[in-house]
This record gives C-alpha cells, sequence and structure tokens, in this order.
C-alpha cells in the first residue's frame, strides 16, 4: 500500500486534524447493544452487521468520542463495501448515557479492554476477530496487547493503533501550548459537563473546584481522573498509563501508526525500533495530523484510514 500523501491543498498538522469535521461521512444504521459490565455498570456497542462468516473488526474510539466520530463513520462505510462485520464499543459514558459507577474510562483502560475483546471473541468463536483502536482507544489497546503478551493471540489476529498518545505526558504537555490548547478546551469542556453530572450522583467523587478550575488536561487528570481511578495524579496516572514500555512486549501482529505531524503528540516523542518488538510495524508519515489523513481532490475524503487498517488486516498478517 502506498505510503499517504498529504494533498496540497490541506497543509499542516492543524488543517488536517481539523478537516475532517468539515467533511464527516453520512450516518450509516448500526444496532446497538448494552452489556451489563460485571461491575454493575453498563455499556453500548454499535454492531454493523453482515454475514455470518465475514471477519469481525472491533474499533475502539478516542477520547470523547463514539460512534458518530468521523473515523467510526469512514470505517463503517468501508466494512460495508467488503462486506465484514465492525463492532463499536463505547467507553463508560460516550454513548449518550451517563453510566452507573463513580469510575468513568481512560488512556490505560486496558482491563476494560481485555473484557470487551474477551466476550466478542466468545461470540464470535470460531472467527477471525480484529482490533483496532483511535487516539485514547489504541492506546488502551497497545497496552493491553503488550500486558498479554502471547495470550493476547487467543482473542484477536492482532491489533492495531492510530495516532494513539503512546507518551501521555508528552501528549499532555503538548496540548497545553499555543494553538493546541483548542483541542484542550474542546476536551475540557465535554469531561467537565459529564463530570459536573457524575458528581450529582456521586457527591464528594473529587474536587468539584479543583475540576471546574482546570485549564489543561493536566489539571484535569490530576483532580479527577487519577483520583476516580485509584491512580495518586497525572503524574501517576500518566506514567502507568502509557502504552510505549508495552510496545516491546506485544507478540501479536501489530500496526503502530503515528504521524510526525500530530498536533498531540511531538515527533520527539515517538517510538523507534528499539522500543517495539519484532511484531510491531511502526509507520510514521510526515503527514496526516491527529486522525486526519485527508486524501483525494477538493474537498477530500477520509476513506485512506479504514483502507489501511483492513488492508493490514487482510494482508499483512499470518
Amino acid at each position: 500500500m502506498k505510503p499517504y500523501r498529504a494533498p496540497g491543498w490541506l497543509p499542516g498538522g492543524q488543517a488536517q486534524t481539523l478537516w475532517p469535521l468539515l467533511i464527516k461521512p453520512k450516518p450509516i444504521p448500526l444496532r446497538r447493544e448494552r452489556w451489563e459490565t460485571p461491575d454493575g455498570d453498563f455499556i453500548d456497542v454499535d454492531h454493523l452487521d453482515g454475514p455470518g462468516e465475514s471477519p469481525l473488526l472491533v474499533l475502539f474510539h478516542g477520547l470523547e468520542g463514539s460512534a458518530r466520530s468521523h473515523y467510526a463513520l469512514s470505517t463503517a462505510h468501508a466494512c460495508t463495501r467488503l462486506g465484514w462485520r465492525l463492532a463499536l464499543p463505547h467507553f463508560r459514558g460516550c454513548s449518550g448515557e451517563l453510566n452507573r459507577r463513580p469510575r468513568a474510562y481512560h488512556s490505560g483502560d486496558s482491563a476494560e479492554i481485555d473484557w470487551i475483546l474477551r466476550r466478542l471473541q466468545r461470540e464470535n468463536a470460531g472467527h477471525r476477530v480484529h482490533a483496532a483502536g483511535i487516539s485514547l482507544g489504541g492506546n488502551a489497546l497497545l497496552k493491553w496487547a503488550g500486558e498479554q503478551q502471547q495470550a493476547a493471540a487467543a482473542v484477536v489476529t492482532g491489533v492495531a493503533g492510530i495516532c494513539a498518545p503512546l507518551d501521555l505526558a508528552a501528549c499532555g504537555h503538548h496540548l497545553a501550548k499555543g494553538f493546541n490548547r483548542i483541542y484542550t478546551r474542546h476536551f475540557l469542556d465535554t469531561l467537565k459537563a459529564r463530570s459536573a453530572a457524575r458528581l450529582q450522583h456521586f457527591p464528594g467523587l473529587f474536587d468539584e473546584m479543583r475540576m471546574h478550575r482546570s485549564r489543561n488536561l493536566w489539571d484535569f487528570d490530576d483532580a479527577v481522573t487519577g483520583p476516580v481511578h485509584g491512580f495518586a495524579g497525572a503524574d501517576d496516572y500518566w506514567t502507568r498509563s502509557s502504552a510505549k514500555p508495552w510496545l516491546r512486549k506485544i507478540a501479536v501482529p501489530a500496526l503502530v501508526i503515528n504521524p510526525r505531524n500530530d498536533p498531540f503528540l511531538p515527533a520527539s516523542a515517538l517510538p523507534g525500533l528499539p522500543d517495539v518488538s519484532a511484531s510491531v510495524r511502526l509507520e510514521q508519515p510526515a503527514t496526516g495530523g491527529h486522525v486526519g489523513f485527508v486524501s483525494g481532490s477538493f474537498p477530500g475524503n477520509l476513506d485512506w484510514l479504514p483502507q489501511r487498517i483492513l488492508h493490514f488486516f487482510r494482508t499483512e498478517i499470518a
């Protein structure tokens, strides 16, 4: 497959990141299924059904994403054309309804990834199950694969992580600088609103004033994400949840795509060959932004990323 090339009319990582919001694919009918979690909560999983013998692609979304995110829609359209089935699990609270338990989701939530994938594997026994993750979902998925090592092969054929914030500290501090702060403000608006609603059900869960005063992701994760999910604070959360240290332990075929102009993660923090196992294929194109990958003539399309993911699982793994 040819390496990604950004079209000349759409220069820069910021433009490539934001443009997909303007050319978002049309929605596609999906079947929603609610799963009860082992701890008495729930998640919603949206399914694109297809022939029962066809492979199943599981796609984990990014921070504050959902099955309505542009990359999820473009992947659903690509799976439809190929005749594949697709499962789009929503992390807790991301399907349009507040979850029941105090916890939400986070970048290192590999235990949730494990539970979801093992259930889908059991339900699709005898069929190929592939797993991909975007941004936060990619980080959690790659961390899971590294933790599981050879055991992951009993669950999935391989994994793909796209624009994963592999070094959460580098990502968090990078998003606090310059124009990148526009993404931080966007995330904080929705994270604060959802956290405030959760606090109505669980008074005292975290320091409400600190949450409202958060001006960057470190502030928010130190006040909310860390304490709610058992971390000592933002630094502890970022250190223990980053997937980068786990890449050298991955034993299943893995594709890790990180554009070098991704405004979320500086190129200096990207892994090199000494940081990964022989099972990991690193692709670090010069362009692509953060889950942008706009291609084609104006106004462009979002076909490149789902085609790259599907090509990997169809032809590049044993």
